[in-house]
Order: structure tokens, then sequence, then C-alpha cells
């Protein structure tokens, strides 16, 4: 397809790509930066502390990926009317997800921040006591992030889909500024911990959400939002955003369900595991940093040349993207391979946990060169396209089937602990890799219609 392809009917050239990406790769070194300094400065505490951060992360990523799958649902409908030049819908919709990321996680903030101890007591029952305790400590205040962790996602989706990766970028490092030194202070200054940690995070969060808002209600943007304490219900433009949204959400509910059961399975290996899977979960995102910036970026870009109907076009930039995917890759995987056993030093672990960590995180490097890219970056190009029902079926099908319970076969049927789990989690790629690409190469997803 590509070789018959008029050149001069794409909508972007090499030089918007960059000022697209390179930001995002930024953007999202840094997000990943927030989570591993938490982790990294509350390792000072001790084993129990860096287990209970890691224990609520698994929880709390449940639902950071649904406020997510709203912002992506939003970006969707924004770009695609971008797409179509048809720039007062675009602004209208950035209204209708506002009001929906806004709601909904204030919704799950309060019930969450009532039944907190049971929930944690009833996903990983009978933990040290120790652990328990830092977990519920850090809990409490990202709890209380999450509306503003919502409204952030949101808006940043909204930038991205104007082409505009730089400010969400600015936003970033605001964020990670904000976050190492409210960690420097509370914990090792003030002395609290893991509670110390979360407090952080919810000052960096507010802070950023706070700026994003006043940024995207300006008048010159391409995509804003007009008369913001001024309600504007419209349940079908609620709809469309819903028509991504829902499917996403799903996808990542059941997802992040499995991977805290997949979590609860580590964590009755043992302290050394729990903290292994903590810092193997921090380095191993690292090397997912350009699959995950390209994924935002193909929302922008596959999502206005299917508004345009341009579909050759989304073709050309879906192959386009994706090597330059493996490229990156290869540099993140191999720095990775060979730096682990320097970067599992940055944790204070015990000889047990270090191990385990090393190996964990080398054997994760090469899977990740080669079956990350296909089985969660091609995704997003279906999403952006309209096709969110497809990914969510394969998506569900592949987490139970093998990250769930061929994990737990591996792990503790066959005695080959937290290593088996990694069996079960790669094979999981393997499968969702080989689904979407036959998707993507048959072009069903331009029979979608989102706007």
């Amino acid at each position: 397809m590509t070789a018959t392809l008029d050149k001069s009917k794409l909508l972007f050239d090499n030089r918007y790509l960059r000022q697209l990406i390179i930001p995002l790769l930024i953007e999202t070194l840094l997000s990943v930066t927030i989570g591993m300094m938490d982790t990294i400065m509350v390792s000072t505490v001790g084993e129990h502390a860096v287990s209970g951060v890691s224990l609520v992360d698994s929880v709390a990523n449940l639902f950071v990926f649904l406020f997510s799958a709203f912002a992506t649902g939003g970006a969707v409908i924004a770009s695609q009317y971008l797409g179509k030049k048809d720039k007062e819908a675009a602004c209208f919709s950035a209204k209708q997800l506002m009001y929906l990321s806004s709601s909904f996680s204030i919704a799950v903030s309060l019930i969450l921040l009532i039944f907190r101890e049971p929930m944690m007591h009833l996903v990983y029952g009978s933990i040290e006591e120790s652990v328990m305790s830092s977990a519920l400590d850090y809990l409490t205040p990202i709890l209380l992030s999450f509306p503003f962790l919502a409204v952030l996602n949101s808006i940043n989706a909204l930038f991205r889909s104007m082409g505009k990766s730089s400010i969400t970028m600015t936003v970033s490092i605001i964020m990670n500024v904000i976050n190492v030194t409210g960690n420097a202070i509370l914990i090792n200054v003030v002395g609290i911990g893991a509670m110390g940690a979360g407090i952080a995070s919810l000052l960096s969060r507010a802070v950023a959400c706070f700026f994003m808002l006043y940024k995207i209600t300006r008048k010159k943007e391409e995509v804003h939002i007009e008369k913001p304490f001024k309600l504007e219900v419209d349940f079908p433009m609620i709809g469309r955003v819903l028509k991504i949204a829902l499917p996403s959400g799903i996808e990542n509910s059941i997802f992040h369900i499995g991977k805290i059961l997949v979590s609860s399975t580590v964590a009755s290996f043992g302290t050394a595991s729990i903290a292994a899977n903590a810092v193997f979960n921090g380095l191993a995102t690292f090397a997912n940093i350009p699959g995950n910036a390209v994924g935002m970026a193909a929302v922008t870009v596959i999502g206005q040349c299917c508004g345009a109907r341009n579909y050759d076009a989304a073709s050309y930039y879906g192959k386009k993207l994706m090597k330059l995917t493996y490229l990156m890759n290869f540099f993140t995987c191999t720095t990775m391979f060979i730096l682990a056993p320097e970067l599992a030093l940055l944790y204070s672990l015990s000889p047990a946990a270090y191990s385990l960590a090393v190996e964990a995180t080398r054997l994760n490097m090469f899977q990740t060169f080669l079956f990350w890219p296909p089985a969660f970056t091609i995704p997003n190009y279906l999403r952006a396209a309209g096709d969110a029902k497809y990914t969510m079926v394969v998506s569900i099908i592949s987490m139970w089937l093998f990250r769930v319970v061929l994990s737990r076969i591996l792990g503790v049927n066959l005695g080959l602990g937290f290593i088996g789990v990694l069996w079960g989690m790669f094979i999981d790629w393997y499968f969702r890799g080989i689904c979407f690409i036959v998707r993507f190469a048959k072009g069903e997803w331009k029979k979608k219609t989102v706007v």
C-alpha cells in the first residue's frame, strides 16, 4: 500500500512527527520517574515500605487506567473532529470529557476512601502487618489525588490531540520537581515514610491539574473549553466519547484486575518476591517508554487521518511509527539489560530480592524488545480509528487465559515462583501481538466510524 500512496495526501511531515513524539518521550520518561522515585526514596525506610507502596500501586493503577480510558476516548473524538476540520465540535467534546472524568473520579475517590482498609485486606489477604501499615499510609493521599489526576490526564490528552505535546511535557517536569522535593522533605526530614511519598504525589498532581485547567480554558487554543462554569451536558456527544472510553475502560479494568491477582500470587512467594516485583515493575517501565510515547502520538496522527477519511495515510503512519518504536526499543532495552545490576542497587534490597530483580529485569528486556510493541502500541492505532471493542475482547481473553491462569500454573503449581509468573505474562504478549497485527493488516478498523 505504501508503494502506491500519494505522498501529497499525507497530513503530517517528519518535522511534525518529531515535534510530537520527542516531547512525548520526555513526558513518558518523567511520568515513569515519578513512580520510580517514590519507590527508591521510600526504600530507605525498609523493604516493608517498598512492598506497601508496590501493593497500593497495583490497586491504584486499576483506577488510574480507567481515568486514562476516558482521556483516550476524548482524545480520539477531538482528533477525529480536527481531522474533519470541525473545531467547534472538538471544543464541545472537550467539555463533555471534563464532565465525565471529574464526576467519575470524585465518586471513585470517595467510595475507596471509605472502604480502603477492607479493600486492601480483601485483595491481599494476610500479609505482614508492617507491609499493610505502610500500604494504608500511602493509599490515603493517593486516593485524594484521583480527581486531580483524572482531569489532568484528560486535558493532557486534549493537548496531544492538537499536536501540542510540548505543553504536556512541561507539566510533567513541574510534577517531577514537586514530587522529588516533597519526597525528600516528607520522607527524609519529616520522617513520615510511605505517607510522605503519597502526599508528595498528591501535591504534584494537584498543582499540575490547576496549571492545565488554566491552559485549556484559553480561547487561543485550537481545542479549548469555553465557559467552563456553565453547565452544558450533551448526551449524544458524551455517547461518542464513551464509545471509545467504555471498551477501553473495561479492557483496562479487567487487565489490571488480572494484574492485581498476579500481584497477589507474587505476594504469596514472600516479601523478597514482592520487593523484587516492585523493582522489576519500576525498571521494566523504562523499556516501554518508546512504545507508550508512540502509542500516544498515534491517537493524534491516526485519529486525524481517520477523521479525514484518509485511511491509506493512517496505514502508512502506522507502519512508520512501528518501525520507529523498534528502533528506539533496541536502544532502551539494550541499555537496561546491561545496567540492570547497577540500577537494582538504587533500591535498598536484601540479597535475595536483589538477585531476583536483576534476573527478572534482564529476561524482560529481550521479550520487551521483540514482543511488547505489537501487543501494546498497535491497539492504540485501532482505538484511534474507533475499533476499541476488538482490542477489549482480545485483551480480556488473553489476560485471563495467560497472565492470570497460566501464570499461576507456572508460578505455583510448577514451582517456578516469580519467574514462572513472568513467563505467563510474556505468552500473553505473544497472543495479543498476533491478534493486533492481523487486525491492522486486514484493515477491518477502516470500517469503523466515530464522528
